[in-house]
């Protein structure tokens, strides 16, 4: 996951192939940044169960794991995602 001023920015990589499986980019806006990162988890979320991914790593990128960090991970979980 990487957090940019605007955006969150998140793949789902298979490291053995060292391939990106997807990626994803918050372009939606609702009301603030940190309810567009929550539910850019929620789309990522839905996106892997498509391609029957239920298990990830979370990796925070070396941001703290606060506001839209957090946002994205819960809403990544209540979209089905373990981690």
């Amino acid at each position: 996951v990487y957090r940019s001023n605007k955006y969150i920015h998140a793949q789902i990589i298979d490291d053995d192939a060292g391939k990106t499986i997807l990626g994803l980019v918050s372009k939606e806006r609702v009301k603030n940044k940190t309810e567009s990162a929550a539910l850019a988890g929620k789309d990522l979320a839905e996106r892997a169960k498509e391609k029957k991914i239920t298990r990830v790593v979370f990796d925070r990128g070396g941001f703290v794991y606060a506001g839209r960090i957090k946002a994205f991970a819960d809403g990544a979980r209540a979209g089905g995602l373990e981690f």
